[in-house]
């Protein structure tokens, strides 16, 4: 697989039209290439604004999640390319996994690898991953995967995948109340401007009855209430199911662990405790 190093980071705004207007993709192959940030500085001023919003310590340490935002303007580069055959606009985020080799920090110089594989059928789609590799001085220092989903025709008996564990039960750990404009938020840290997020008119027309909040900020404000523990090697891995209406209020319920043992989280509608948004583990 060829490497195709960027000068800069892709604007997502521009990508998002493109794919917009391009027309839907089609065939059965990926982009034989990876695309590549070289000597990536982390600015202090973007790390802290995305620790308040999450929910993670004000300080030097890099969140367990923030690396994926680092490197998601190259995911959606690559899946903007023709020579992607699945639509980039009507994507599905339906899992993420991500391992920290080593504690990270703001002085960290960061080189960013991201390429597409594993194009695969599901019962209700079709399935790709996108692989997130960050380096330092030649030193893999963290990794992620994250399964979009294109909705279609579907196979019955394609595999879906490790299943979840059980979602845990009983009294929340903790409740919060998102505001409407969680998403935009969101995505003047993370960049991620996808209409679904930004507004209940923009979201409507995608589908959706209000806008929706990112899951990725789902994922990062849970493990934001672990702690330190989330900070130096450790491996997580979150399954999407609903997503979560803006404005809203959710509940957090933990299951009970051992020191040391798999924690596992999930997350609820505060209203209607069945309608379950995410449930994720961490090693």
């Amino acid at each position: 697989m060829a490497t195709e190093t960027l000068t800069r980071t892709p604007r997502l705004g521009p990508v998002f039209l493109r794919s917009a207007v391009g027309g839907r993709a089609k065939g059965e192959t990926l982009p034989d290439v990876s695309l590549r940030l070289a000597e990536q500085r982390v600015d202090r001023g973007d790390l802290r604004t995305y620790q308040r919003l999450c929910g993670f310590a004000a300080d030097d340490t890099l969140p367990h999640t923030y690396p994926h935002v680092l490197g998601f303007p190259l995911q959606m580069e690559l899946m903007s390319r023709r020579g992607f055959s699945l639509p980039l606009v009507g994507l599905v985020h339906v899992e993420n996994a991500i391992t920290v080799h080593r504690r990270l920090t703001a002085d960290d110089v960061l080189d960013i690898t991201v390429h597409a594989e594993r194009l695969a059928p599901h019962p209700k789609g079709r399935t790709v991953d996108l692989v997130t590799v960050t380096e330092v001085a030649g030193e893999v220092v963290w990794e992620g995967r994250s399964t979009y989903l294109a909705r279609g025709r579907g196979d019955a008996d394609a595999p879906r995948g490790e299943a979840p564990p059980a979602t845990p039960t009983g009294h929340p750990a903790a409740v919060w109340s998102l505001p409407g404009d969680l998403g935009r938020q969101y995505a003047r840290v993370s960049g991620d401007v996808n209409p679904i997020h930004m507004s209940a008119l923009t979201a409507r027309a995608m589908g959706f009855p209000s806008a929706i909040a990112h899951g990725m900020w789902t994922y990062a404000r849970c493990l934001g209430t672990l702690g330190p523990r989330v900070n130096g090697p450790s491996t997580s891995h979150v399954w999407f199911k609903k997503p979560v209406l803006l404005p809203g209020r959710v509940e957090l319920v933990a299951g009970p662990t051992a020191p040391g043992a798999t924690a596992v989280l999930a997350l609820r509608k505060a209203r209607r405790p069945e309608v379950e948004h995410l449930v994720l583990t961490l090693d």
